[in-house]
């Protein structure tokens, strides 16, 4: 997992806001695309920073190239400030 910066822009906090919120899937792939109520994110370079951060991830067993409902990870609760799911807590 590599290292977000530690100023999030406010394009990513809306990210992974939506993401926190049920509202996002990802493209399962090396480089994951991001969609948000249904339509393609603009700044998919950030989706995929927050991926590769470790920071949102796919839930349950995907298939490359299908889509998958997205989640926060523990980091990416740490990193808006959250509170983490009774599961993960």
């Amino acid at each position: 997992m590599s290292t977000y910066p530690s100023a999030l822009n406010r394009r990513a906090i809306a990210m992974l806001k939506a993401v926190g919120e049920g509202r996002a899937e990802l493209r399962c792939s090396c480089e994951p695309d991001l969609r948000v109520d249904g339509l393609s994110c603009c700044d998919q370079n950030t989706a995929h920073d927050l991926a590769r951060a470790g920071l949102i991830r796919a839930v349950g067993v995907t298939i490359v190239g299908r889509w998958a409902p997205a989640e926060l990870t523990e980091a990416g609760h740490r990193a808006l400030g959250s509170d983490l799911p009774a599961a993960a807590a």
